[in-house]
């Protein structure tokens, strides 16, 4: 059997194109750096996240000198709290979960993004610089309002974060 030329060119450039898509997959899923969903966190009641003492009142809480931990509750069509204020210079942990159905967190302009799923706590750290104002979206379909669904994060600086802000009362 006679295989012309160009056929040869063609069969070896598209076993070298499935083994480069096999090698980048493989790479992917254990590279360096690349960290797989941890099932080290416990999973919670999406019912009765009012119960759970971490959600059940959404706020932002100093841990260290200049460490935040965020709690935040996804749910039909919104995040609690909002506005989510932080102070500027910080590092601020997000937990956050949701009590319906699967949302996304993504604050926009930046590298953070999770998706959040009943039961389950989403952790994103962030470190903030300059005193500024981020959109919140939720990029995970979520219903029928889900175009709507949007919230705040709130930089500020420390002297104003220590003034009161830090509720998230919508001040």
């Amino acid at each position: 059997m006679h295989i012309h030329a160009y056929e040869k060119v063609w069969l070896a450039a598209s076993v070298l194109l499935i083994l480069f898509l096999l090698g980048s997959v493989t790479y992917g899923a254990v590279g360096p750096g690349i960290a797989m969903v941890s099932d080290g966190e416990s999973a919670i009641d999406p019912g009765g996240i009012d119960e759970d003492e971490r959600f059940s009142e959404p706020r932002v809480e100093q841990v260290g000198e200049t460490e935040y931990e965020a709690y935040v509750v996804a749910r039909q069509f919104g995040f609690q709290p909002d506005p989510i204020v932080v102070p500027a210079n910080s590092t601020v942990t997000f937990y956050v979960t949701s009590a319906d159905v699967i949302h996304g967190f993504e604050v926009a302009g930046t590298n953070a993004n999770t998706m959040v799923v009943p039961g389950e706590v989403a952790e994103i750290t962030v470190e903030t610089d300059a005193p500024a104002e981020y959109g919140i979206v939720c990029n995970e379909y979520c219903g029928a309002a889900h175009h709507g669904m949007e919230g705040k994060l709130e930089v500020v600086s420390q002297s104003e974060f220590d003034g009161g802000r830090n509720g998230g009362d919508g001040e």
